[in-house]
């Protein structure tokens, strides 16, 4: 409908207009209830049925999208635009509706109803409340994103191919109506899971949103930090990078299997618990806490995961096996979707049987709650490494000849010459490192090893 055609057709449950934004106040009531209803539209410059035009300028747009956001709680962004009607200037303030109700001015909440805005009974707020607790915080849309900060290009190419991958479906939708049927969109703008899944920058919106990760040699954080990362971006790249970085310094022994000429790689760490639990941290913290940050150290004979939110009531340390709870229930479902995580909430089940069945027989994993955080550490079998009979693998001689005669050597090359992957390669350095045998030289792209 054009705005002739509004302005003919009156005030309405989603329409209303005032002659100048002089009548600013007595219009944020009706913002408010726009917000409890199903959204709608204030027309500054029309009186009655008469366009009689509004003066404009930046500071009078600035002025009603600043005092739409100081007075109206929980805080929400309007659309503001400068309309030409018949000649004259018309400023159209748009609200969709709130997604998460109940909205107050000024301490009050007030709905639409025709072309009035009573208030809100308590009877009725009390409902809009229960429903309220209904909507998990990452379902909610993020108020100040817009479609536009979705990487389509990351949905396209990356995104809907693992999921066709996994699923062993053909996608034949658009890449918008996929992510609507995960809870990442709705009503037409992205939701907090889907920007920290799918945005171009999710720090943008949520700037504590990432793996901060610490290592340091010895066992106390008193002792000499060697590395700090920040593992920032979507939460895809964030388990990504961080696991294989732990995976990096993850120290591997090849052992020799009694009456057989395979040897046995043997990693300090079971590598699908790493994995699960840099995983559950992101998946499980509480992003409405924006005062802290997920939080790993590395230390010798340890890592500790630290996640901002505890354990709900029920479920404890004892019982996490057989209780199954997700605060983040939309970003859980798309990690899923992957494999990045468990469906039906196995993981713990094989953090245990991945421990149970390590030749080393590491210590179980300890897990600490508090109402607002939870800390996972798990524990090092490298000490056990000198009580067991072990001696170099083909592959990690392959890497002594090819430093010996080169000087050192890059990951690349390593994963080269051993045609295996890049991650494999960095764990036979990461072997050859933890015996003592190379060195770690340089950074970043032009990190190489050399004989130590």
């Amino acid at each position: 409908m054009g705005i002739k055609e509004i302005i003919e057709t009156g005030e309405s449950e989603t329409t209303e207009f005032k002659k100048s934004t002089a009548q600013l106040e007595k219009a944020l009531k009706s913002i408010c209830g726009f917000l409890n209803h199903m959204g709608g539209v204030v027309y500054f410059g029309i009186d009655g049925g008469n366009v009689v035009g509004q003066e404009v300028s930046d500071s009078t747009l600035k002025s009603i999208s600043q005092k739409i956001r100081q007075k109206i709680k929980p805080e929400i962004t309007p659309e503001v635009k400068v309309l030409e009607v018949i000649g004259k200037r018309v400023i159209e303030v748009t609200v969709k509706e709130g997604g998460n109700k109940p909205y107050y001015l000024a301490g009050i909440s007030y709905k639409r109803i025709g072309t009035e805005n009573p208030i809100i009974s308590t009877e009725e707020l009390e409902k809009l409340i229960l429903n309220k607790k209904k909507v998990y915080w990452d379902g909610q849309t993020c108020e100040d994103a817009a479609l536009e900060d979705i990487d389509w290009e990351f949905v396209k190419e990356d995104f809907i191919y693992l999921y066709e991958k996994t699923s062993k479906k053909i996608i034949e939708s658009e890449p918008i109506n996929l992510l609507r049927s995960l809870g990442c969109i709705k009503n037409d703008k992205p939701t907090n899971a889907g920007i920290l899944l799918f945005g171009k920058n999710p720090q943008k919106f949520f700037v504590n949103a990432y793996i901060a990760l610490g290592r340091y040699k010895g066992k106390e954080v008193f002792g000499e930090k060697l590395d700090y990362k920040e593992f920032t971006k979507k939460l895809f790249q964030q388990i990504d990078n961080c696991n294989a970085y732990l995976v990096e310094h993850t120290a591997l022994m090849s052992k020799l299997v009694p009456g057989e000429v395979r040897r046995q790689d043997i990693p300090e760490y079971g590598m699908f618990s790493v994995r699960e639990l840099v995983t559950n941290a992101v998946c499980h913290r509480n992003y409405e806490d924006q005062g802290g940050k997920i939080i790993i150290k590395v230390f010798d004979d340890k890592i500790e995961f630290y996640n901002i939110g505890g354990l709900p009531e029920w479920i404890s340390p004892e019982n996490i096996i057989s209780e199954q709870y997700s605060r983040n229930p939309t970003i859980t479902k798309v990690l899923a979707k992957v494999e990045y995580i468990e469906e039906l909430g196995e993981g713990w089940d094989k953090i245990i049987k991945e421990h149970r069945e390590h030749p080393l027989n590491p210590e179980m994993p300890e897990i600490k709650s508090t109402t607002n955080s939870t800390l996972v550490t798990m524990f090092s079998t490298k000490e056990k490494f000198d009580e067991e009979e072990y001696v170099l693998s083909e592959r990690q001689k392959e890497i002594i000849d090819y430093i010996k005669k080169n000087g050192k050597v890059t990951t690349g090359a390593c994963a080269g010459l051993l045609e295996v992957s890049t991650a494999t390669s960095l764990r036979e350095l990461s072997g050859l490192r933890s015996l003592g045998l190379i060195n770690k030289e340089g950074a970043g792209r032009s990190t190489y090893y050399v004989i130590k």
